[in-house]
């Protein structure tokens, strides 16, 4: 009984002293926020206003789990990340009982099947497609579909090792992004595609210029296939960058070819770049140098700017066009950018590569100049839809992001990523186990293959390749479809100057 008494008392006073705590806590933050200028909420609302700023934080997460259907979040919804997610474990991405997406908001991309469609055994199967076929060294690249720029420092070593081995397990290519080619890239033993962005990391001399011997280096391996220059991506088109001093160590450093411990800027363009005749003579000298395809990326404000580019290769020759254009969209990309630039500033996607591609067309450079679409296309719906709009190839970032388990908690910029994809936390790194992530990679590039060449059969092609713009139909406002043929004529040069395209 003394034994049973004893415990009550001392469960009362822990009671007690936790209510004490409790209130002592309370009356300081009281005292704190009616001090405090900055928050008028906490000042009028002592302690009670606290809350409504962690309900703002944690309502993203509220929303993605509790509230949101299927396909309302931004910027991508959780059918398409599920689509991914079920992919990458190599799980049957078939459903039932009808399609829970609503075919008739403007915009929607819906495919016109053959009337009597190849047989089970003409499948339609990628075919490789060369580039740069005036160089030394062309590529015949394997797959439509492959990985965009994502530099290391931006994502993590794990999540390089997984993408350049699941890149490799795919037979797709991977872009090293503006950060230079770490060994990492290489390690997977995949196709590199080397992008040199305004700062030059990893090709540059100590002005900030392009250093040719260090470029003849990259090009000396293997595996690196092509030399991409970026103009602009979809994150923040016109701005450039800084890389704190603090986040440059001996290992960036080295593979930047930037001083240890200082801060780097990145140009807003390629300074000795301020027209398209340089543009058209670096790359140039890039394909000299290097002996491989060259080309660029960009995110298109206005095509009319891009007449004066197409003119200049009709007046040089069309072995001075860019082996390839990588069109970034608008929509924003991996990237940390100011806000009005990720959603006000460069044109989307499915409009920006239905002008570009019927301007290549109709200066008779098809066969030379290869279009890369790249922004916010992660599912077969959306490659397939680019394909017919006329692009060669499809990259995509965020959805290898998500195949390596990025949940879309827009952490990114914060080095907190919790599935350690975008963080050099070492104890958050550990979650991204490379042996098993890599698998991941691969199952989704061969998702997505298999899936548009189920399109492309069932639309009555051979090849996915061979889709055109007659084999899509897009929802207007009106909730009727319209084939975007009708809406955008693909370039026919018998058909005359007065019914081209619209610029």
């Amino acid at each position: 009984m003394n034994f049973a008494t004893n415990a009550l008392e001392v469960l009362a006073l822990g009671f007690v002293l936790v209510i004490g705590m409790v209130s002592a806590a309370v009356l300081v933050f009281f005292f704190i926020d009616r001090a405090q200028t900055e928050d008028a909420i906490r000042r009028n609302y002592p302690v009670i206003g606290r809350f409504r700023g962690m309900f703002t934080k944690l309502g993203e997460f509220f929303r993605q789990y509790f509230f949101a259907m299927d396909r309302e979040e931004m910027p991508f919804n959780r059918a398409q990340r599920d689509w991914v997610y079920h992919s990458t474990h190599g799980k049957d991405n078939t459903i039932a009982f009808g399609s829970t997406r609503n075919l008739s908001v403007p915009g929607t991309a819906i495919f016109v099947n053959a009337t009597f469609p190849p047989i089970d055994d003409q499948f339609a199967l990628t075919q490789p497609l060369r580039i740069g076929p005036h160089c030394r060294t062309p590529y015949d690249a394997p797959s439509f579909f492959n990985i965009s720029g994502m530099s290391y420092g931006a994502i993590s070593r794990p999540a390089v090792l997984a993408l350049s081995k699941g890149a490799k397990k795919a037979g797709i290519w991977l872009n090293t992004g503006e950060g230079g080619l770490s060994p990492y890239h290489l390690e997977g033993g995949c196709d590199v595609v080397f992008q040199i962005g305004t700062a030059k990391y990893g090709v540059r001399n100590l002005e900030g210029g392009i250093d040719d011997e260090k470029l003849r280096a990259v090009a000396a391996h293997e595996t690196v296939r092509m030399f991409e220059l970026k103009l602009a991506q979809g994150a923040k088109p016109g701005k450039g960058g800084i890389l704190p001093g603090a986040k440059v160590n001996a290992e960036i450093a080295a593979i930047r070819h930037i001083p240890e411990g200082r801060d780097s800027i990145s140009p807003n363009r390629h300074v000795e770049i301020p027209d398209f005749a340089a543009l058209l003579d670096v790359i140039g000298h890039i394909r000299e140098v290097t002996g491989k395809p060259t080309g660029f990326k960009t995110v298109i404000g206005s095509s009319d700017d891009y007449e004066a580019l197409f003119q200049l290769i009709k007046e040089r020759g069309p072995e001075s066009a860019p082996d390839f254009i990588t069109i970034d969209g608008g929509e924003g990309g991996t990237g940390a950018a100011p806000m009005p630039l990720m959603d006000l500033v460069g044109m989307p996607i499915r409009e920006a590569l239905l002008r570009i591609v019927d301007m290549r067309d109709r200066y008779g450079l098809k066969e030379r100049i290869r279009i890369i679409a790249s922004g916010k296309l992660v599912n077969p719906s959306d490659v397939a839809w680019a394909i017919c709009a006329g692009a060669d190839f499809v990259t995509s970032a965020r959805g290898f992001m998500f195949s390596l388990g990025c949940i879309q908690a827009l952490k990114c910029n914060k080095n907190t990523c919790p599935t350690g994809v975008t963080t050099h936390d070492p104890h958050l790194q550990r979650g991204l186990v490379v042996e098993q992530k890599y698998v991941s990679v691969a199952n989704y590039a061969k998702a997505i293959v298999k899936e548009v060449e189920t399109i492309a059969h069932s639309v009555g092609v051979a090849e996915p390749r061979l889709m055109r713009r007659r084999h899509v139909r897009v929802v207007q406002a009106n909730g009727e479809s319209v084939v975007l043929r009708k809406i955008r004529p693909s370039w026919d040069p018998t058909m005359g100057e007065e019914n081209r395209p619209a610029e």
